[in-house]
Parts: C-alpha cells; sequence; structure tokens
C-alpha cells in the first residue's frame, strides 16, 4: 500500500550509531538491515535529513541511576566512538552538514529537533530501536501534532518480536502515526 508523504516531509534517522551494532550490550538485530533500509531513503531527502544520537548523560539522574548501573559501559562522554553514526550517515554530516540532534533521552522530540524541523513537520522515521528511541520520539512528536509516517524495514527493534509490537502500538495512534512496511510504499506530493 502506497503512502503520500509531502514533499517537505523529514527523514529522520534514529540513532544510527556504533553502539547499537555488532555484538555489544546494544547490539540490535538487523541494525544492517534498518541501516540499508534508511540509505535507500536518503537521496528522496536530501536536504530534509536529520540523524539523532543517543548519549549518556553526564550524571544521571532519577531513574536513569539504576539504568545506568546496569549499562555501566556507556558512561562515557558523547564524544567517544562508541556514539559515533556508522557508515554511510557519518559522511553525510561530513560532507553535506546534514545536522545531527543529540540527546540522552530515548525519545528525540524536543526543542532540538524542532529547531531543525519545526513545530507541525512531517516526519518519517528510520533507524534503532523500533521499541525504545523510534516509539518513544514517533509517539512524543504525534502528541504534539507532527505527522509520523514510520518505515518498517529501515528500522529494527531489540528483538523480531520487540519490533513488531512496537510497530502494532504505533499503528493504535492512527492517522497520526502512520507504519509503512517498505520505503518503496512512501511517494512524495509533488503539489
Amino acid at each position: 500500500m502506497s503512502v503520500v508523504v509531502p514533499a517537505d516531509a523529514w527523514l529522520v534517522a534514529i540513532d544510527l550509531q556504533r553502539v547499537f551494532t555488532g555484538d555489544g550490550p546494544w547490539s540490535t538485530p538487523r541494525y544492517d538491515e534498518a541501516a540499508a533500509g534508511t540509505a535507500r531513503l536518503l537521496p528522496h531527502f536530501a536536504g530534509r535529513t536529520v540523524f539523532t544520537r543517543f548519549v549518556a548523560p553526564e550524571r544521571p539522574q532519577g531513574a536513569w541511576v539504576p539504568y545506568y548501573r546496569e549499562w555501566s559501559f556507556a558512561l562515557v562522554p558523547d564524544t567517544d566512538p562508541l556514539y559515533d553514526l556508522t557508515a554511510p550517515f557519518a559522511a553525510a554530516v561530513t560532507d553535506h552538514g546534514t545536522p545531527v540532534v543529540t540527546e540522552p533521552t530515548f525519545g528525540k522530540w524536543g526543542t532540538s529537533l524542532q529547531a531543525v524541523v519545526g513545530d507541525h513537520p512531517h516526519l518519517v522515521l528510520t533507524g534503532v530501536s523500533t521499541d525504545c528511541c523510534v516509539v518513544s520520539t514517533a509517539l512524543a512528536a504525534a502528541d504534539a501534532g507532527a505527522s509520523v509516517t514510520v518505515v518498517a524495514d529501515a528500522c529494527a527493534g531489540a528483538s523480531d518480536e520487540d519490533h513488531e509490537r512496537a510497530l502494532a502500538l504505533m499503528r493504535l495512534y492512527a492517522p497520526l502515526i502512520t507504519v509503512v512496511e517498505r520505503g518503496t510504499d512512501l511517494v512524495t506530493d509533488q503539489v
């Protein structure tokens, strides 16, 4: 099923970082598939792409204190290579000046992202993890009045089951959030 997105929609590529690759404690199965799906969309959103990065806070507070007791490996500065964007996304930032929003929170919707995309944009979300940072961003953005399209084959979850559960949850928010199975299902409104 094709879904029309406005010509001024923004691609928000969520947390395509080294920390979520490989065999580490936060590795996301199917990361490579989500990254490939996102990379296929980049040419369609030239000048309208923003990358996000999840980083640890300098000093965890509240519920983040026990969280980082469990995941202490992640308590490194945001400049640590652990938090670098992977290829080809790092090159898009360096070569094309694509903006990056860095937050110590799962959800990336907030004043920093709004400063790039505007107050009530249409967002096309991709990235990792579907069941954490993607769903947290989608729900907050939709609640704030953004239109959200999530591209399932350009996202990956902590497991296939968690990925599917998160997609099912986001489908409950229709018409504020639309989930499309493939990036090829997106059609840009040229009007």
